[in-house]
């Protein structure tokens, strides 16, 4: 992951981290897949993560099949556009850097790299303008040797050892998901306000007199030389929740109920609490 990433300073109305694809991604090639909806699934994966050039080597079953449509789930333009060849040589002829999947250690000596060290290996070399490729091998039986020495990296997801095969769209999304990742500069986390907002410190300080004042009436803050540091420390707890604007009215509201409650003193009832102030 790419360090020195913002902290989340701001809010989002849906609960989105902002986000955007990137130019110049790595086209994506799966050898002789056998099933249209892996291939629909795929191509699903592919525009989660904003990878948009499908290449399919000896597809076994038609790629704009309904099956594979529907499994696209929306990503057919991927479909629509993938381009079918009949050798791997063929689908990589374009290509400068080849990154190769696989679970299987092969006798060849090779760079091998988690997906997420390649995926800034291949941000590097994206932004130089290199043209790049991720090989996925078949369903059942992956790449052969020969396949991968055609790569000039090899790929691997380390996984539950006990489990730790992947299907074919997943091993896409993996890897695609660590590529989007490592051009993400966004924030880690971000808090949703939805309907309401950020209280202002005009209104937090109301809440903190209006709580002070009950506190001394109930007799919670009676010892006199105690009572600054309790006072820090509750306005301190109150700080860190970082309050709405709504949370400061219910815990006005919650306050009054606390002082009075069902008494027979108790002053008429006023509407909720207001405030005009932003």
């Amino acid at each position: 992951m790419t360090r020195g990433r913002k902290q989340a300073t701001s809010y989002a109305d849906k609960a989105r981290l902002p986000a955007k694809a990137r130019a110049n991604p790595p086209a994506v090639i799966l050898v002789e897949p056998q099933l249209g909806e892996n291939i629909g699934t795929t191509a699903r994966a592919m525009m989660n993560c904003g990878l948009t050039d499908l290449r399919l080597v000896d597809p076994k079953e038609d790629w704009l099949s309904e099956k594979a449509l529907g499994a696209s789930s929306g990503a057919e333009k991927i479909l629509e556009k993938a381009r079918r060849t009949a050798t791997v040589e063929e689908a990589i002829a374009d290509l400068e850097i080849v990154y190769a999947t696989t679970a299987r250690r092969r006798e060849l000596v090779k760079t091998v790299m988690t997906a997420r060290a390649a995926s800034a290996d291949m941000r590097a070399r994206s932004e130089g303008g290199q043209r790049l490729g991720l090989l996925f091998g078949r369903e059942r039986i992956g790449l052969t040797n020969h396949e991968l020495g055609l790569a000039n990296i090899v790929i691997e997801v380390p996984m539950n050892p006990e489990h730790s095969s992947l299907n074919l769209a997943q091993a896409v999304l993996v890897v695609g998901y660590e590529w989007f990742q490592a051009g993400y500069d966004g924030p880690e986390a971000v808090t949703t306000y939805n309907r309401t907002k950020p209280v202002t410190k005009e209104l937090l300080q109301e809440l903190f007199d209006h709580l002070e004042s009950e506190l001394i009436l109930c007799g919670f803050l009676r010892h006199d030389a105690k009572r600054p540091s309790m006072i820090v420390n509750i306005r301190n707890m109150l700080q860190r929740a970082e309050l709405t604007l709504q949370e400061v009215r219910t815990l006005h509201g919650m306050i009054k109920e606390l002082r009075y409650g069902r008494r027979p003193d108790r002053p008429k009832r006023q509407p909720g609490y207001k405030s005009d102030k932003a």
